[in-house]
């Protein structure tokens, strides 16, 4: 039975299939657009390295059986998310991939977004936003897993197979906003923290800031807090349910 999943704080749902369907945009009224892209045009003065790249947005999400959702996708752009500052404006959710990296001797990595980010200072998982998939091909399950394993490769230079990362949960949290858990093969910490400095000096030699600037690895959830600065709402329930189930 179809069972639409209401908001209730920050919600985990298990899953073992995740069926993607594409929605169409909801129209928006010509006084919020032109609202939108004032706000969108301040952002960008003040922070020039945001970017009005195409992205999905979650249409809507739905249980269909045990541990199987489907959700609905939305193409839209990142200033379409500039909706939420825009007083009796409504914005679709966001829609991002993670990743729960642990180590092989049983912690999980946090990474810290970079000051030139939208969240400057903020503890989360490696991961980015969904991007729409181009030239006919399909966004399913497989190509998630890609985008995974790309965000991996680009923040933390970590080279997993997407085919190695399996989706674990799904978040819901801040504005709705849909998380699409995934998890990746136990590294060792030595290599973990020797990929991320050869990734972030990669990024700085070609002029650009680093996405990320520290990472921290935890043996609990209790040591999140240890962690100064503004976290995901999704962090402290992911590490704690990933650490509780081993």
């Amino acid at each position: 039975m179809t069972e639409t999943l209401p908001p209730v704080g920050i919600d985990l749902f298990d899953v073992e299939r995740l069926l993607l369907t594409e929605a169409a945009e909801p129209p928006l009224p010509p006084q919020d657009a032109e609202a939108r892209d004032r706000v969108w045009d301040m952002a960008v003065r003040a922070n020039p390295a945001l970017f009005d790249g195409p992205v999905a947005a979650c249409g809507g999400l739905e249980r269909i059986g045990p541990r199987v959702l489907r959700l609905s996708w939305v193409r839209v752009t990142y200033r379409h998310y500039a909706l939420r500052r825009v007083p009796g404006a409504t914005a679709l959710p966001s829609l991002f991939v993670n990743v729960v990296q642990p180590t092989d001797d049983g912690r999980v990595l946090a990474v810290r977004m970079s000051s030139s980010t939208d969240a400057p200072g903020r503890w989360q998982l490696p991961g980015g936003s969904v991007e729409p998939p181009r030239d006919g091909a399909v966004l399913d399950e497989s190509a998630l897993a890609g985008q995974a394993a790309r965000e991996l490769a680009e923040e933390l230079g970590a080279c997993v197979a997407a085919e190695n990362l399996k989706l674990w949960v799904v978040t819901r949290g801040e504005n709705g906003s849909i998380g699409l858990t995934h998890l990746a093969p136990a590294l060792p910490e030595a290599t973990l923290r020797a990929d991320f400095t050869a990734a972030a000096a990669a990024e700085r030699a070609q002029g650009r800031e680093p996405e990320l600037d520290d990472i921290a690895l935890v043996r609990s959830a209790d040591e999140l807090a240890g962690l100064t600065g503004p976290h995901a709402d999704y962090l402290e329930p992911i590490v704690r349910r990933f650490l509780g189930c081993r």
